[in-house]
């Protein structure tokens, strides 16, 4: 990265001239807070405390007997606090926040984890706290609103665009615009102006370097490929920045949606559906028209329908260090259903993109390999989106009985 938040062509920082002064305190604390060991320390005093750090890596011997191939092992960010790796990125902007003498936070949420650990991360400082979250995402997403308002934070329904996680970005910005002299915008993902690619990323590191060190203990080598879903990116550079300089495959998955050729996905980098744009504050791939206007997407992971992606995957793909895949709702489903029921785990649907790629992938490695997939959530959350997916007949008639019992 050079010093104005470019990797390679991608990222930058393409603001409003009313937040470049926001931007630069941002920038100035980032980087007194990253030359401070003491930082540092206190950001891992209140992971491994407050949440659940180290998350432990679990080999799945079910798995692995069943496909035959390679060994395979499951970083379990699902077992952090609120049930994903976002509380990695919240608690360390949160102790920006404090740095910084800011009371108010907002933030932008898709699948809803962002949004359930940023208002923790609200209540743990004493922040107020306000989420921007589409409407489309608030209705199949519903069980995270509920956590959110119960933790003091105010979820607001975006109803611009396609009411989805892009809409919500928007309204985010324009928010901090209005309200930046005690407001800081707590971004979920490694997208958007400089510095928060790099800062997300940061914090999310701590991935990688645990999963590097566990495979290292366990196995006495490293991984012949590691797998992640990618929405904006901010999970997958986690546990990618630990092999980074190793000789290991770096396997990014997206969402194929209903496949690629029906224009209802979230794939990026894996189809010749994008091209490079600037937008909401940064250079990188968008799925857009001739016109730089965003197309609508899909995904049944409400956390991977972002239209752009990190700059620094971007970067990354075009040197050919990520390997960028895509995988069908269909195969989604099926991944999830599998570890379900052979491992006992409950990935997240964003989760279960890797776990699917790396289903296909396992059987054609020798036993000699080993295979990483980033477990990034826990399913808890998808439980309508489920059910509805499998037409489970029981759960039907719960939701009906319980809309009979409030109904009028």
């Amino acid at each position: 990265m050079n010093s104005r938040g470019y990797y390679g062509e991608f990222g930058g920082a393409f603001i409003p001239e009313i937040l470049i002064s926001t931007f630069e305190e941002l920038v100035d604390e980032f980087e007194k807070a990253k030359a401070d060991p003491a930082f540092w320390q206190k950001y891992m005093h209140i992971m491994s405390t407050y949440s659940c750090r180290p998350t432990p890596l679990t080999f799945a011997e079910n798995l692995t007997s069943l496909f035959g191939g390679a060994r395979i092992y499951i970083k379990r960010e699902d077992l952090n606090h609120t049930g994903a790796h976002k509380a990695n990125n919240v608690m360390g902007q949160g102790l920006l926040v404090k740095r910084m003498g800011k009371t108010r936070v907002i933030a932008e949420t898709g699948a809803g984890q962002h949004g359930v650990a940023t208002a923790t991360m609200a209540a743990r400082f004493g922040f107020r706290c306000t989420i921007y979250m589409g409407e489309v995402d608030i209705e199949r997403q519903r069980p995270n609103v509920f956590w959110m308002e119960r933790l003091g934070a105010q979820v607001i329904p975006v109803r611009d665009g396609t009411r989805t996680l892009k809409d919500a970005i928007n309204e985010a910005f324009r928010d901090w615009v209005t309200n930046m002299h005690d407001t800081h915008y707590v971004l979920g993902t490694a997208c958007g102006p400089h510095p928060f690619p790099e800062m997300v990323s940061y914090f999310q590191s701590i991935i990688g370097e645990e999963a590097r060190g566990q495979i290292i203990e366990r196995e006495g080598k490293l991984p012949s490929r590691v797998y992640a879903c990618v929405g904006g990116g901010s999970n997958a550079l986690g546990v990618f920045s630990g092999f980074l300089d190793d000789p290991v495959q770096l396997v990014a998955v997206e969402a194929g949606g209903k496949g690629l050729n029906t224009g209802r996905h979230a794939a990026r980098l894996s189809s010749k559906d994008a091209s490079v744009g600037v937008a909401q504050g940064y250079k990188t791939y968008f799925l857009q028209d001739s016109d730089g206007q965003m197309k609508k997407t899909h995904s049944v992971a409400a956390g991977l329908d972002y239209v752009g992606v990190s700059p620094i995957l971007a970067s990354l793909w075009q040197e050919g260090r990520v390997r960028f895949e895509s995988v069908m709702d269909s195969e989604v489903l099926d991944a999830f259903s599998l570890t379900l029921k052979k491992e006992g785990l409950v990935p997240a649907l964003e989760s279960a993109h890797a776990f699917a790629q790396a289903f296909k992938e396992a059987p054609h490695l020798s036993s000699d390999d080993i295979i990483l997939i980033n477990q990034s959530g826990r399913g808890d959350k998808d439980i309508f989106t489920v059910a509805d997916a499998y037409n489970d007949a029981q759960w039907q008639d719960f939701i009906r009985q319980k809309a009979r019992d409030y109904g009028p």
